[in-house]
C-alpha cells in the first residue's frame, strides 16, 4: 500500500484525486466527498499539502473517528466511503476512497438537495443546478432525457417533412417507424413527440430548447477578441452537421500536401477529425441545460467545439480517450446512426486521436470548462487570415447581438460588416434597382426565407420585380442560398455574401 500511495502522491489533483493537509476545515473536504460520489468516484488523501509535502496527521484513530462522524452527520443519502490509515515516511495518512454512488445525488443535509449537491469538475467542486440534479437522478433511474415525452405537444409539432427528407432512401417514416425510432411515444393513450423528436425535427425546437442551436465564429489570431465571420445554425441537428462543415470550409482552402492522406480533395484543416468532433458534440450535449448553445470557434492555431453539460457520472476524460463511451441521448444517437452520421458506437473519440497522430497533428484536448465540455483540435500549421489578396467569399451572418459578439468582445467586426454591406449595396444599385437595398439590409441581420423577405419588404405576394431582384442578387454573387443543392426546398433561405480576401498560411 505504501508504494501505491507514493505513486498516488506524485499525481496531480484532478477529477478523482484531492489532497488535504488536515481536518481543520471540514466543509471543503466534505464537498469533495459529495462531488466524488456524484461524479466518478475518487480518493481524498489527508495529511498531504497542496504542494505534495507529506505532513501526516497527529492522532490517526481520533481523526478517523471524527471524519466518519462528520460524513454520517452531514451527508444525505448516507455515504459510506472506505477509510484507511497508511504510513509513509514514518507519517500516517488518512486515505478516503469514494465510489460512484447508486444513491446519487448526495448533498449536504443542512443545505438540502436544492442547494447542497456538488459535482467534480477537474480539480474543483461545483454546485449543481436543478437541471444537473435532475440529470443525476435520471442516470440512476436509467432514463434518457431525450426519450421523455413532451406531453403538452402533439404530432403536429414535429416537422415530418424534414424528417422524411433526412430519411429519404433509408426508410419511410410511418407511425410504427416513428415509434420504433422513439421520435414519438404513447402518453395517456395518445401519441406525443419525445424530447429527442423535438430536438431533432421540431418545428419550433429553439422555443422548447432555447440552446439547441449552433454558434460558429472565425476569429483573428489565437484569442477570442476580434471576430472575422460568424454564423447561427438553427437547422435540424442532422442537417446542421453539414452546415457547420461548410462554415469551416469557407475559412480553409484546398491543398495537395498539407496532410498525408490519400484523397483527391484535401484541405488545410482536418475535416474528417472536425466532423467527428462536431457530431460528438451534437449527440452528447446535455440539452436539459440552459446557458449557451453548441459553439464552434475557429482560431489561427486551433478549432474549439464546446457542447452543453459535463461528462456523464462515472466517466473521466482519461477513460473517454481509451474508448469508454456512455450514451446520454439515446434517441439522437440512434437517429444519427440510422442516417450514417455515426459509423460505430463508441469509436469516435478513439478515431479522432488516432487520426490526429497519423496526420502529424498535436494531440487534441478534452476539458470540462464551467458546466460545458470543450474539444480542441490543434492545427498542424498556423492558419492566419490573410487580408492581402482577393478571392474567397465569406458569408456574414448577423443576429448575434447578445451572443459571440458581445460576450467575447468582438465589437470591431460590426464596422467591417457595415462597410461590406455598403459596398454590396453600391454594386447592386448599378443594375438591380432600389429593392435590392432593402433585401441586402434585411439579410445583413440574419438569413431569411423568401416569405420572411416579403414581410420585411411589406409585399403581399411574390411580384415579378421581387423574383428578378433575388435572381439578380444571386447571379451577382451578393447573396446565396443556404441549401444550394436543393433550390426549391421549403427550408430554403438566403444570406448575404461579402467578397473578402483569401485565407492562407504565411
Amino acid at each position: 500500500m505504501s508504494m501505491f500511495i507514493e505513486d498516488l502522491i506524485q499525481q496531480p489533483e484532478g477529477k478523482t484525486l484531492e489532497f488535504k493537509r488536515d481536518l481543520s476545515s471540514p466543509k471543503p473536504l466534505l464537498k469533495t466527498l459529495v462531488a466524488f460520489a456524484n461524479t466518478a468516484g475518487g480518493r481524498l488523501v489527508i495529511g498531504v499539502t497542496d504542494h505534495k509535502k507529506i505532513v501526516g496527521i497527529a492522532h490517526p484513530l481520533d481523526e478517523e473517528e471524527t471524519l466518519s462522524n462528520l460524513i454520517a452527520d452531514s451527508i444525505l443519502p448516507r455515504l459510506v466511503p472506505t477509510v484507511e490509515l497508511v504510513t509513509i515516511e514514518e507519517k500516517t495518512l488518512l486515505v478516503v476512497e469514494v465510489f460512484l454512488s447508486n444513491s446519487r445525488p448526495h448533498f449536504f443535509k443542512k443545505e438540502g438537495e436544492e442547494h447542497g449537491v456538488y459535482v467534480r469538475l477537474g480539480s474543483t467542486n461545483r454546485q449543481a443546478d436543478q437541471a444537473l440534479v435532475a440529470e443525476l437522478h435520471r442516470t440512476v433511474d436509467g432514463v434518457a432525457f431525450d426519450e421523455m415525452p413532451m406531453a403538452e405537444l402533439s404530432l403536429d409539432d414535429l416537422d415530418l417533412t424534414a424528417a422524411q427528407e433526412a430519411f429519404e432512401g433509408i426508410r419511410k417514416l410511418n407511425e410504427q417507424n416513428l415509434a420504433t425510432l422513439k421520435l414519438v411515444t404513447r402518453y395517456q393513450n395518445r401519441w406525443v413527440p419525445t424530447k429527442g423528436g423535438i430536438l431533432l425535427f421540431g418545428k419550433e425546437r429553439v422555443k422548447h430548447f432555447s440552446d439547441a442551436w449552433i454558434q460558429c465564429g472565425r476569429f483573428f489570431g489565437t484569442t477570442k477578441l476580434d471576430i472575422f465571420d460568424q454564423a447561427e445554425i438553427h437547422s435540424p441537428l442532422p442537417q446542421a452537421v453539414d452546415e457547420v462543415m461548410l462554415f469551416l470550409k469557407k475559412h480553409a482552402y484546398r491543398t495537395a500536401n498539407l496532410y498525408e492522406v490519400r484523397r483527391k480533395d484535401m484541405w488545410s484543416i482536418p475535416l474528417g477529425i472536425l466532423r467527428e468532433v462536431v457530431v460528438n458534440a451534437l449527440v452528447h450535449s446535455d440539452y436539459s441545460q440552459r446557458g449557451a448553445p453548441v459553439r464552434v470557434v475557429f482560431l489561427d492555431d486551433r478549432i474549439e467545439v464546446e457542447s452543453m453539460g459535463i461528462l456523464l457520472p462515472g466517466l473521466t476524460i482519461e477513460e473517454i480517450k481509451r474508448g469508454t463511451s456512455r450514451i446520454r441521448n439515446h434517441v439522437i444517437v440512434r437517429i444519427f446512426r440510422e442516417l450514417n452520421l455515426i459509423e460505430q458506437w463508441g469509436t469516435g473519440v478513439c478515431r479522432i486521436f488516432e487520426d490526429a497522430e497519423a496526420g502529424g497533428l498535436p494531440e487534441p484536448k478534452i476539458e470540462e470548462v464551467g458546466m460545458r465540455l470543450r474539444f480542441t483540435v490543434f492545427l498542424k500549421v498556423l492558419h492566419p487570415i490573410d487580408l492581402g489578396e482577393p478571392s474567397v467569399s465569406v458569408v456574414k451572418e448577423g443576429g448575434l447581438e447578445s451572443g459571440l459578439l458581445s460576450e467575447l468582445g468582438a465589437q470591431s467586426s460590426m464596422g467591417a460588416q457595415s462597410r461590406a454591406l455598403s459596398e454590396a449595396q453600391s454594386r447592386a444599385r448599378s443594375g438591380l434597382g432600389a429593392q435590392s437595398d432593402a433585401i441586402l439590409l434585411a439579410l445583413s441581420k440574419k438569413p431569411l426565407s423568401a416569405s420572411d423577405l416579403m414581410k420585411e419588404l411589406k409585399l403581399e405576394s411574390k411580384s415579378g420585380a421581387f423574383k428578378r431582384t433575388i435572381t439578380g442578387l444571386l447571379k451577382e454573387g451578393l447573396i446565396e442560398r443556404t441549401i444550394p443543392e436543393k433550390p426549391n426546398s421549403r427550408l430554403q433561405k438566403y444570406r448575404l455574401v461579402v467578397k473578402t480576401q483569401p485565407l492562407k498560411y504565411k
